[in-house]
């Protein structure tokens, strides 16, 4: 709670202060009561904890003025004293304090009114608000909600902005076209597209157009279709009145449809919406109109409307999964993201991006990606796309040391990066037939050139020793030896 604490003993205050603030209260504190009614006057306190005989006003005097007050109800007033007596005590309790403690102030009873105080609070507040009109209390819940959706959407949409890359011609084209899509508002669109492709980023565009701008694009309110049961998600979607069931809150609920108002309602994996609801969905697209479950009220929609789907849809159309008039009706807009394995010219500099942004954020030193790196991560399929190589990118940055990521960071790719040795073998065969040494005309002696050749063999490795052991035909212990004792004998091969 936040509370105030009136006392002009110092000693006798400060330590109420620290005992509230370790039971982890918001405490401003005064020396008198006539600060305290400056800080009442400008701030919310369900609790006054007031010294009864103090210079100037004294308690009494105070809890009268805060009594006078038009929202004396949102105040519960305690009184304390050190000149404790039965007549005091009558006068404070008439005066309509709630408690009354002797000093000094034993924390466990002050550590029960304080309780006590938090739940009278609680029970007067929510009584108020329900003697107001339903709708307006629910339209002052929602807006606070939907001030939150903007704040929160206004810091993840600035941080999207900063961080998108698009390096390929179809790209560029399917986010210019979602722009266009930006300025209308009416028109459903969906996107399509495996996990971890970027959907919800192109979504976010459309919402925010090429401007970026948070301030007129209204709020973003996303729900993940496959993560609500089919009993729930019409009363998320649409909202319910009052009483609409058993078990519904008694003041209602706005939906998600409610919450989007002015701004954009982000339906992902729209292939798993129940079948009964896509008829409703349908409606509302149609109709631009919809009921809160249990309501006779028509609501007009005023949000965009965006699916997402990693699934198909026109299979499931075909295989009676999906509706299919419902279908038509989404891609009024539709936006289909090709995998990252079809547009692999984008892999090198996404890469790059994700390397300078985590080794900013992890305070790593690591600003490049040597080319035998980067043909392992463009030989890769990445069947988690770009979500995949962001993982990968991250644990990279985190296990380097140095400048420089090599293939030994890439420990986060999955079983299948294995056989992208296969797929390059014929960048291995070039980067192999590139060993052979010339033969310099003033003589070289045959450990130097062994040596050499090591060298060689194991920066085109990546500096892993098993794989260089693995080449040269010989032990990783061999290897190991040759590497710390570069004077060694040759037989220890």
């Amino acid at each position: 709670m936040n509370i105030l604490v009136v006392d002009d003993d110092q000693s006798s205050r400060q330590a109420i202060v620290w005992f509230l603030k370790m039971q982890h209260h918001e405490v401003t504190e005064c020396a008198n009561a006539e600060q305290a009614l400056v800080q009442i006057a400008a701030n919310d306190f369900p609790l006054v904890l007031s010294d009864i005989y103090m210079p100037g006003m004294t308690g009494h005097e105070l809890t009268a003025a805060i009594k006078a007050l038009p929202d004396s109800w949102r105040t519960d007033i305690v009184l304390f004293s050190g000149q404790a007596n039965l007549k005091s005590a009558i006068m404070a309790l008439r005066g309509g304090v709630y408690d009354y403690l002797e000093k000094p102030v034993d924390v466990e009873e002050l550590s029960a009114v304080v309780e006590r105080v938090a739940e009278h609070q609680a029970l007067l507040r929510e009584n108020h608000l329900l003697t107001k009109k339903f709708d307006d209390a629910v339209e002052v819940a929602t807006e606070e909600t939907r001030r939150d959706y903007s704040r929160m959407n206004q810091a993840a949409s600035q941080a999207f902005v900063g961080q998108v890359g698009i390096f390929s011609e179809a790209m560029h084209r399917l986010w210019d076209l979602a722009h266009k899509f930006h300025t209308d508002r009416t028109i459903p669109v969906l996107i399509e597209g495996e996990t971890g492709v970027g959907k919800e980023v192109f979504a976010r565009a459309i919402h925010l157009g090429p401007h970026g701008d948070t301030t007129t694009a209204g709020v973003f309110v996303d729900i993940n279709c496959a993560a609500i049961t089919a009993s729930l998600f019409e009363s998320e979607l649409f909202g319910y009145e009052a009483g609409s069931y058993t078990g519904s809150s008694s003041k209602g609920q706005k939906g998600k449809l409610d919450l989007a108002k002015g701004g954009t309602l982000f339906l992902d994996e729209v292939g798993e919406l129940p079948p009964a609801l896509q008829g409703k969905l349908l409606r509302v697209l149609q109709e631009r109109e919809y009921y809160r479950v249990g309501g006779l009220k028509k609501i007009k929609l005023d949000a965009r409307i965006i699916c997402a789907t990693n699934q198909p849809l026109a299979e499931c159309v075909e295989k009676g999964l999906f509706r299919r008039d419902l279908y038509y009706r989404l891609t009024v807009g539709h936006l289909v993201i090709p995998p990252l394995r079809e547009r692999r010219e984008e892999i090198a500099p996404i890469a790059s991006l994700f390397l300078h942004d985590f080794a900013r954020k992890k305070r790593k030193q690591a600003r490049t990606i040597p080319p035998e790196a980067l043909r392992v991560l463009e030989a890769y399929d990445w069947p988690g796309n770009i979500r995949e190589l962001k993982n990968v990118m991250e644990l990279a940055v985190f296990a380097s040391v140095g400048e420089e990521i090599g293939i030994k960071h890439f420990c986060a790719l999955r079983p299948q990066a294995q056989n992208v040795t296969a797929a390059t073998s014929t960048d291995e065969r070039e980067k192999t037939e590139g060993l052979l040494l010339p033969f310099p005309p003033q003589g070289h002696s045959l450990k130097q050139y062994v040596d050499d050749i090591i060298k060689k063999v194991l920066a085109a490795h990546g500096d892993n020793q098993t794989l260089t052991a693995k080449y040269l035909g010989i032990s990783r212990r061999a290897l190991s030896y040759r590497l710390e004792n570069k004077h060694g004998d040759l037989e220890e091969f």
